[in-house]
Formats: structure tokens, C-alpha cells, sequence
């Protein structure tokens, strides 16, 4: 029988019912219930006779303000929106190594790049894919679920997971077991006044839980706000969109490489015409057997099933264009006769047309979610990560649900052999986690007519140095290259699947960029991997950002720099903008550069709201002097 009671409350039932080493379950992101956690951190930092290990992925902190220019760009931001959110102790303590000897935070995700500094979270990361995150944590011991969950708006007893099936819903069965067999694991529940009710597979009772504080949480939710994409994003995503095949199947996941397909996506439905002179422009001639024959670039009449472990915002942007609608059924009967065509739809309002595991984004898209009728949002089925990231359990139904299926993910390294780096440098330090991916690839592979494609950024540039994310090799690969499939860049794409080693290389350098392919084709023939005489095809001699810049140029529609809208006022974003490009250049080797810049930065006159934004309007003393100018130029460099 559920027991209502307050977060201290919590804490000494907790203490008394379970032993004296706790092994507390933890959703990954949102679900957090995090001013439980924090009493319950705290009242056993000061009981060093009890343990505690915490179990979970995903441990979300307020960007980290900095010094400097970057500080005074982020405070405001951050205090207006995230608001109260409630920080979690432990991951200060992550950040300090200051976790005491009795506690452990073990997690398989890390908040991407936020950990890297971390010997604590870093040796205790557990390197496990998302859907054996369950197994492994039951294997620990579990003995303490606690999450943050939504009560049904009409009936108290009917409450939701909301936010985070993703992990509860594999565990349920295995807690069942285990207490069968007379072992004590506790199921608490907060209730959150803002997460969204979602129905379906992530209902459960209130009996379901043992404690339940019911004082209903109403902090602010912790979001993350549409960042800017830019040029070099657009056409890795302009790229993929052309491998999406009409009434098939897509995952996509976060970042601004997402949001560029979602962009893309959305061009290609509603602005056919524009969106096709784009792609005739820049010529996918290179391609065009391989898009006619797994996707297309007509609009998506009969529509997409989004079957993603993370429901992101971009998918949200999808469904409200009337891209992703292509419902699915809970019977491989009906399913079958979804894909004959044979299925009268108007009889069934069962359908689904978004299956997600967990849903994080900016704060808009949790209003839309409550904002949807209930009829509309029974449309989204949050349901457990085993049903999204695996084939096995309903495999025939799956297999039905899931036809051309699209699994796009990113990564921010690649071998010229097609192996892909997405999770952990080279030194061994983890940047965030496998997570999903290597499931969403292997599900490319061991469906029929589904394929696996990996968006990369062909180089990067960091404090004036250049370099390629196209490399002959790396210390480390999260997608073994016997699991090569697609690989899209700014400038095109690679069709690897089933190719030898010269011709997946050759692919790999069609779509690199030109400032690196000379060095490139010499380290694989040295190895052998090509002949002597190999020669560029000369398209792709010219892979050059310039050449793109100028095209995007005369396609500027369909270039939006936030194309799923924007927390960051207009001056924020020419802010952000500047301190993007001084971030770029700011390095010993472009102090010339920069200097030329300072002195050729306009009169502060030029930008006086910005400067203002950044208490800069009056700077007191060289520094504020110096920060001053560089603003200037960078705000003079990247003007619109």
C-alpha cells in the first residue's frame, strides 16, 4: 500500500526498511527527483556506517558559467532560463571529486564533456548500451527506485512515468521477481506539477509505488535550449534527409546535427521546390542511385513512425507538420494490415506514431506536450528502452512497425575505414557514453530494408587550428567498422555497406574536406589500403566550407540559423555569435590576427545594447578594456 509522505519523511523510511548499503536506481535526464536525492545524499554524507551507490546515466547540471566574457554571457541566460532547478549535490561533488568514501555514483552516460576532469565519475563510469542498463543495475543489488512522475490531471490513484519509462519499465519485472523471493526494493515517486502527462505504457498506479511524496514538486524543469546551427550542420543534414524514405522509420536524436534533419525535413515537405534547387545546386549526382533507392526527395506524402529512444523536440516539430503520423499498432495482425493498406484506420484510434524511451528538450516543447488534447498525446507511447533500442521480445511485430527504417545518429570522429567515434577520446576519458547507438546500428543491419547513418562534421576548428574528424586511425571506436553502413558530411555521402576496404576509403575521401584528402590518400597508400596511382575523383577536389558558405548563401530560406526557435534574445544571438568566433581564433598562434581585429573593431557606439547585455558599455580598468574590443571585433567579424 502506497504511503504518502514528505521528502524527510522519505529519507527515515528509506533509512529504517533498508540495509545499511543502498543501492538506489536513478532515471537518465529529467526524472530525477532530485531534492529527494539530495536529502538523501546529505543525511548519509553524516551516517559513514551507512553506503550508498547511486545507479544512473545522464545527471544534468546547469552549464558551467566560466570567467570572463563567457561568464557574463551566461549568468543572465542561465538564471532566467533555468530558473530555481534544483542542482543535484552529488554532481558538485562529481565535479570536485569531493564524493565521501561511503557513497558511488556509477553511470553509462555521462552529460556530454562535462565529466572529462572528473578521476571519480570517470573511474566509476560504467561503459554498458542503454538497454542493458537494467540488467546491470538489477545485478547490482538494487534495492531504491526514485523518479519524478506526473499525476493523471482528473484521477489521483492514476499516475504516469512520464518523462522516463525508459529504464522503470525493464526494471518492474525484475524488482517483482526479486521480491517474490522475499528481498525488500522500494518504489518511491515524486510528483511534479510541470512533467506531461503521457498515457499508455508508462501509466502506473499509485499502488505501484511504496512511498509517495505528494507535496507536488514545482521547480523549474530542467530544459535545453535550441542552440544555433550553422552552415556546416545544415548540409550534413540537408544530405541525410535525402536517405529518409517516405511511410518508413526514424530515429534522431539531439544536438545541432539532429536539428539540422528536422530542418531539412521540414523543407523538403512544405518548400519541395526551393528545397530540390538546393540539392541540384550542390549536385547529389554522386548519390542519386543510392537516394532513389533507399530514400527520396519528394514531400513525405504518406508520412514517418518516429521510433526513437530519446523524443526529442525536433521530432515534435515533425509531428506537428504532419510529417511524422504513420501510426503503428500494439498486434502484428493489424500491423500487417497497416502495411497492406488494408486497414481501415477510422476504426482504430489505438495507433501510435512516436514510441520513446525518454524525452528531454527546451522548455516549449514540455508545454506543447501539455498543452496537446489527450487524443492527440495517446499518440506518443513512452514506453521501456528495451522495446525501442532492441529487436528481440515482439520481434515479428518490430520487424513489421520498423519498415525502412532510418537510424541516424552522429558522431564526432571517423576512421577512413569507416569505423565511427562517438563516445570516449583517445586517452580513454569518456565524453559521454555509448547509450543507444550501437543498438540503432545494429537494428540498420539486422533489418531487412532499415539502414544505419552516422552524421559527422568532416573537420572542426579550435582556437585557430583546423584539423579533420576524417582520420586514417583513432585509439578508440564506438561502431566497429564491421558495422560501417552510411556516413554523411557536409559534402556528401558514403555508402560503405558491403564495400572492400579501397572503396569504402575512396567513399570516406569523396566526402572529407580538401585541406586534409592529399595527407589522407598518402597514409592509406602507404599501408597498402591504396594503389600507388589512386587519383580524386576531381568533384570532390573542391570540398571546401567557402564553396558551401556561397551556396547557402543563395538558398538563405532554407539556412535558419535556430530552426526550431530560440531561447537567446536578438542580442543574444549576436552575442553568441562573436564569442563563437573569438573562441575559434582565440589562441598564441592567431594573437596577430586577433590584434588586427582589436584595433580594427568598431566604436562602441556600433553595438551599444550589446555592450550594455554584457556590462561592458562602461569598462572599468584594462580588462574590461581589452574584453571590450575583442567583443567589438568578434560582434563586427559575425555581423548579419
Amino acid at each position: 500500500m502506497v504511503q504518502s509522505c514528505s521528502i524527510e519523511n522519505a529519507v527515515d523510511d528509506v533509512l529504517a526498511r533498508l540495509p545499511a548499503h543502498i543501492h538506489l536506481g536513478l532515471p537518465l535526464g529529467l526524472g530525477k527527483a532530485n531534492r529527494f536525492v539530495n536529502a538523501l545524499y546529505q543525511r548519509v554524507k553524516r551516517l559513514p556506517e551507512r553506503q550508498l551507490t547511486i545507479y544512473t546515466a545522464l545527471s544534468l547540471g546547469r552549464p558551467m558559467l566560466g570567467d570572463g566574457l563567457q561568464r557574463r554571457f551566461l549568468q543572465p541566460f542561465i538564471e532566467r532560463v533555468f530558473g530555481d532547478y534544483i542542482e543535484l549535490d552529488y554532481l558538485a561533488d562529481l565535479q570536485r571529486d569531493a564524493v565521501p568514501d561511503n557513497i558511488q555514483i556509477e553511470q553509462f552516460f555521462l552529460q556530454p564533456g562535462s565529466l572529462l576532469n572528473s578521476p571519480t565519475a570517470q573511474q566509476n563510469y560504467v561503459s554498458s548500451n542503454y538497454s542493458h542498463a537494467a540488467r546491470d543495475i538489477n545485478a547490482a543489488g538494487l534495492n531504491l527506485v526514485a523518479q519524478l512522475i506526473a499525476r493523471h490531471p482528473r484521477d489521483a490513484n492514476r499516475l504516469s512515468l512520464s518523462c522516463n519509462p525508459d529504464i522503470t519499465l525493464d526494471l518492474l519485472p525484475m524488482i517483482a521477481k526479486r521480491r517474490d523471493a522475499g528481498e525488500t526494493i522500494l518504489m518511491l515517486g515524486q510528483i511534479h506539477r510541470d512533467l506531461p502527462y503521457m498515457p499508455g505504457d508508462s501509466e502506473l498506479s499509485a499502488n505501484d509505488f511504496d512511498l509517495l511524496i505528494e507535496d507536488e514538486e514545482c521547480t523549474t524543469l530542467f530544459s535545453t535550449p535550441n542552440m544555433p546551427v550553422n552552415t556546416q550542420d545544415h548540409f550534413i543534414g540537408l544530405h541525410a534527409s535525402t536517405l529518409i524514405r517516405d511511410g518508413g522509420t526514424l530515429q534522431i536524436g539531439i544536438g545541432a546535427m539532429g536539428d539540422a534533419l528536422s530542418a531539412a525535413l521540414l523543407a523538403r515537405h512544405a518548400d519541395n521546390p526551393r528545397y530540390r534547387a538546393l540539392l541540384d545546386e550542390i549536385d547529389t549526382t554522386p548519390w542519386r542511385t543510392l537516394i532513389e533507392h533507399q530514400g527520396g526527395v519528394e514531400p513525405l506524402a504518406q508520412g514517418l513512425y518516429g521510433c526513437s529512444e530519446m523524443f526529442v523536440h525536433g521530432l515534435m516539430m515533425l509531428v506537428d507538420a504532419g510529417i511524422v503520423r504513420r501510426k503503428v499498432y500494439p498486434d502484428a495482425e493489424r500491423q500487417a494490415q497497416a502495411n497492406a493498406g488494408t486497414l481501415n484506420e477510422s476504426l482504430h484510434t489505438d495507433g501510435v506514431s512516436v514510441h520513446g524511451g525518454f524525452i528531454l528538450g527546451p522548455s516549449s516543447f514540455y508545454q506543447r506536450l501539455r498543452d496537446l488534447p489527450p487524443d492527440k498525446r495517446a499518440e506518443f507511447n513512452m514506453t521501456a528502452i528495451s522495446y525501442i533500442n532492441e529487436l528481440y521480445g515482439q520481434e515479428d511485430l518490430k520487424r513489421l512497425q520498423r519498415r525502412d527504417a532510418r537510424f541516424v545518429n552522429s558522431a564526432f570522429t571517423a576512421t577512413l575505414l569507416g569505423a565511427a567515434v562517438a563516445d570516449q577520446l583517445e586517452d580513454g576519458r569518456v565524453l559521454s557514453g555509448v547509450g543507444g547507438q550501437y543498438n540503432f546500428v545494429a537494428q540498420g543491419h539486422a533489418l531487412h530494408d532499415a539502414r544505419s547513418v552516422i552524421m559527422l562534421r568532416s573537420w572542426r576548428e579550435s582556437g585557430g587550428e583546423v584539423s579533420s574528424n576524417i582520420v586514417w586511425e583513432y585509439g578508440h571506436c564506438t561502431i566497429p567498422r564491421h558495422l560501417r553502413d552510411i556516413v554523411v558530411t557536409e559534402y556528401g555521402i558514403a555508402d560503405l555497406r558491403g564495400k572492400t576496404d579501397r572503396h569504402v576509403i575512396e567513399a570516406m575521401l569523396n566526402i572529407s574536406d580538401s585541406r586534409f584528402q592529399t595527407e589522407l590518400i598518402e597514409q592509406a597508400q602507404q599501408i597498402g589500403k591504396l594503389p600507388k596511382d589512386f587519383c580524386l575523383d576531381p568533384r570532390f577536389a573542391d570540398n571546401s566550407p567557402e564553396r558551401l558558405l556561397k551556396i547557402a548563401a543563395r538558398h538563405a530560406p532554407l539556412f535558419p540559423e535556430y530552426p526550431l526557435g530560440s531561447d537567446f534574445s536578438a542580442q543574444e544571438q549576436d552575442l553568441l555569435r562573436a564569442l563563437n568566433w573569438l573562441k575559434s581564433k582565440f589562441k598564441l598562434t592567431q594573437i596577430y590576427t586577433l590584434g588586427r581585429a582589436t584595433l580594427d573593431a568598431p566604436s562602441p557606439q556600433a553595438f551599444p545594447e550589446h555592450l550594455a547585455r554584457m556590462q561592458l558599455a562602461q569598462p572599468e580598468g584594462l580588462r574590461e578594456e581589452l574584453y571590450q574590443r575583442l567583443l567589438l571585433a568578434g560582434l563586427q567579424a559575425t555581423a548579419k
